[in-house]
């Protein structure tokens, strides 16, 4: 299938109504950032927190990948289009790792101090994405082996830190969840390349500081 222009893209994110703005950043992801989406499951409309999944336990309503599975990610302009043009209130899913970023997510507030030290620290930091409850700061591919040396290193590791590598996902502004929305605390610099983002390495000592700081250890959304 032959990439649509951008301006084509445009064109066909205005016809689609209220879903315009989710169908225009999945293009934008997919094809200009090179990095692999797909729908995710939506909130049940009944009640926002429970998810239309199968699973009546599910942890992160509307905020994963179901029916396509995270294996039918992909960047091809015109599958993304026909996904949302099909689901125009779908979140948007990013199958991390590969040749995309993954992420290390946290609390939102030790996220916040978290970034609060790297800014002191004089860390350069890519884009940071934020739920109600948990961010996520998007970095460097990284391999389970390079995971393992790092965390091993530490003398101890909260278990709310979460690590969205090869096989893992993350739901990317502007989709709206049973959570909330999902917005850009740290937003992408204007521009049609994919973001910068920082090797792993640089961000997990002050984000494993700060949650230390405020006491976060129990696994949490």
């Amino acid at each position: 299938m032959r990439e649509i222009p951008g301006r084509r893209r445009r064109l066909l994110s205005k016809r689609n109504g209220g879903g315009s703005d989710l169908i225009g950043a999945a293009l934008t992801f997919a094809t200009e950032w090179q990095w692999p989406v797909l729908p995710g499951v939506a909130p049940d409309p009944q009640g926002r927190a429970r998810c239309t999944c199968p699973d009546p336990e599910c942890t992160v309503p509307g905020a994963h990948p179901f029916d396509p599975g995270l294996l039918a990610a992909t960047t091809d302009a015109r599958m993304v289009h026909w996904w949302w043009a099909n689901r125009p209130g779908a979140p948007i899913v990013l199958a991390t790792g590969g040749s995309a970023p993954c992420a290390v997510s946290l609390p939102a507030l030790a996220a916040a101090r978290a970034l609060d030290a790297l800014d002191r620290c004089g860390i350069r930091l890519g884009p940071v994405i934020a739920a109600p409850t948990r961010w996520a700061l998007l970095v460097k591919p990284y391999s389970m082996e390079q995971l393992g040396e790092l965390l091993y290193a530490k003398d101890f590791v909260p278990g709310s830190l979460r690590f969205h590598g090869d096989g893992g996902y993350l739901a990317l502004p502007p989709s709206e969840t049973g959570q909330g929305a999902i917005r850009w605390e740290r937003a992408p610099l204007p521009g049609s390349a994919a973001p910068w983002v920082p090797d792993v390495e640089a961000v997990v000592d002050a984000v494993v500081d700060a949650l230390t700081r405020t006491g976060v250890s129990a696994p949490e959304l």
